[in-house]
């Protein structure tokens, strides 16, 4: 069989093609069934059991138009509790099956099941879902793509084709024994092994060329490319060789239109990407790398999928291979987030709040605490933990929605502060007076429709480093960032207050600040934290409670009859 044919077949079966096939029959409700189970899969030279859903690797993807609702029953086949996260749909009014395991829920035992209703408001383009127990969302993930109601499009030229592209960890060993061990010691989590494409490493990792991810494509064709990074601790740069690169849209809100020949996202970002096949007909390299610019140990390697057009031609030796910015390029990094702006067009507004009624500045810091046990693996017999102006997160063992809505006692405080308890030479200081945080369960309660303003300011205790932030429930819009520490006085004088993009995860730079704002318009409890993993684990997390607004429309529906037990 020839080269064409084979990459013809290719494309039928790996692209949903826009003129030929409808996105989604019509809007409604749509039910799904994921089973959690365990599955066996060989990567680097190496098989091992790992949990999936429905058996892959990535995961199924979820396929609505805006505003439907989804209805997915997920049965616990695996080993351990589980929850299922729907990462940027706001579920407006129903925190319950939001899925942060013991905020929103109680983790769906072996043997049982439980139906999330997803409810899609506002959001169009690519979002994705993953399990949101322990470190289990690095094997259970899948992208969600939100399709424009029928009788509009998209706020750019029909694509020929998309297809999905999801970055993720590869961990030769046992993701759940991985974290628990470091969990137990205080130490940091060792680095994956490798980076994957579509779940498959690619050139260069051992025993991966044979099965690398090929996307094919026909010259002269523009294709729309769902990029989700559900990696676990790093940033990374995208590139394709060759090509350009349109960022169209970013946490399914669109941008204003922006030309680059590399992209650089975070673990829980998504972004819409269109590229043309304007070359040559041959085979290119697609490659992703980490950007990380700390002292803590990470995942060096490189992950890459083939870009394959179809055609009579001999394929090449050794592909055309992109140039990627370095690891450390801080500079690469911002020239590519700092041109993010939203469309804001009549079609896709925005609303910007311009007034502000409650204003939070959150010092964001990794930590550690004092060993309980003979040793510990942190620095200095330590035990490594992370912080929140200055509180690293317990997770309860009652989900903290549960205590809010039946106001049970015990479970958590509603004290989180607006302020760290000290101020400081927030980027400048390190000394040991400062890394010891507190601990606690501790939320922080909003009024229902508060202009809200939160300023995230990074630290340099302890291992400072990029922070991906994300808040549930909520897309917001990221009015600037800057390096240094925040001054109330000159900061808010850099703010885009005309076109900001809509979010919901953002980076905080290393030894710098960011600033988001959102009207608190959606009631229930909301988990906000760090999206690396190993920081969240680590406690740099707080929960985000909206009170019920004065009508039943703007208060916490009543909870599913089906809800997981907490026993």
């Amino acid at each position: 069989m020839g080269v064409k044919k084979v990459v013809l077949i290719l494309a039928f079966l790996g692209f949903l093609y826009l003129d030929g096939l409808p996105l989604c029959t019509a809007s409604g409700v749509h039910n799904y069934t994921y089973i959690l189970k365990e599955t066996n899969f060989t990567r680097l030279c190496s098989t091992k059991s790992m949990l999936t859903v429905n058996g892959q690797f990535p995961g199924p993807v979820l396929r609505v138009q805006k505003g439907d609702t989804v209805r997915v029953t997920v049965q616990n086949n695996g080993k351990y509790g589980v929850t299922i996260h729907w990462h940027g749909v706001k579920q407006p009014r129903n925190p319950w099956s939001d899925g942060p395991e013991n905020i929103t829920q109680c983790p769906i035992k072996p043997g049982k099941k439980f139906t999330y209703e997803v409810v899609f408001s506002d959001e169009e383009g690519t979002l994705w879902w993953h399990a949101h127990s322990d470190w289990s969302r690095a094997t259970v993930h899948g992208a969600i793509v939100i399709s424009p109601k029928n009788g509009t499009s998209y706020p750019f030229p029909k694509p020929y084709a998309e297809e999905v592209i999801i970055l993720a960890e590869w961990y030769k060993g046992d993701v759940k024994e991985l974290i628990d061990e470091a969990t137990a010691t205080g130490a940091d989590p060792d680095p994956s092994d490798s980076y994957t494409l579509n779940g498959q490493p690619g050139y260069p990792n051992n025993c991966s060329v044979a099965t690398t991810y090929r996307l094919p494509v026909i010259q002269g064709k523009t294709y729309l490319l769902r990029l989700i990074h559900a990696g676990m601790n790093e940033e990374m740069f995208f590139a394709i060789a060759n090509h350009k690169l349109t960022v169209v849209a970013q946490d399914a809100s669109y941008l204003k239109p922006i030309n680059t020949s590399y992209v650089m996202i975070t673990p829980g970002q998504t972004m819409d990407i269109l590229v043309t096949a304007n070359q040559s007909p041959s085979q290119y390299y697609i490659a992703a790398r980490p950007f990380f610019d700390s002292m803590a140990p990470y995942d060096t390697t490189t992950t890459t999928a083939i870009l394959q057009y179809a055609g009579n031609y001999t394929p090449p030796s050794s592909p055309s291979f992109p140039t990627l910015p370095n690891i450390t390029d801080k500079s690469a990094a911002d020239n590519f987030t700092t041109r993010l702006r939203a469309l804001a067009s009549n079609d896709h507004p925005i609303s910007v709040p311009t007034g502000v009624d409650e204003r939070i500045f959150i010092t964001v810091s990794v930590n550690q605490l004092p060993c309980d046990k003979a040793s510990c693996g942190g620095p200095n017999n330590s035990t490594l933990a992370a912080s929140l102006n200055n509180i690293s997160f317990s997770t309860p063992k009652i989900d903290i929605l549960q205590a809010y809505y039946r106001n049970l006692s015990n479970v958590y405080e509603s004290n989180f502060p607006n302020l760290p308890p000290s101020l400081f030479n927030f980027t400048g200081d390190s000394n040991d007076d400062l890394i010891l945080p507190s601990t606690g369960t501790k939320a922080k309660i909003i009024e229902y429709g508060k202009r809200v303003e939160m300023v995230f300011q990074g630290t340099s205790i302890g291992n400072p480093e990029n922070h991906p932030m994300h808040l549930h429930g909520f897309s917001f819009y990221l009015l600037g960032t800057g390096y240094g520490n925040f001054n109330k006085n000159t900061s808010p004088k850099t703010y885009n207050l005309m076109d900001p993009p809509e979010v919901n995860t953002f980076g905080v730079p290393k030894s710098g600040w960011a600033t988001i704002r959102f009207v608190a318009n959606n009631p229930g409890v909301w988990y906000m934290h760090c999206h690396l993993e190993r920081h969240a684990s680590w406690g740099m997390n707080t929960v985000i409670i909206v009170k019920n607004g004065t009508t039943s429309a703007t208060s916490i529906r009543p909870p599913p009859a089906n809800l997981p037990t907490c026993s």
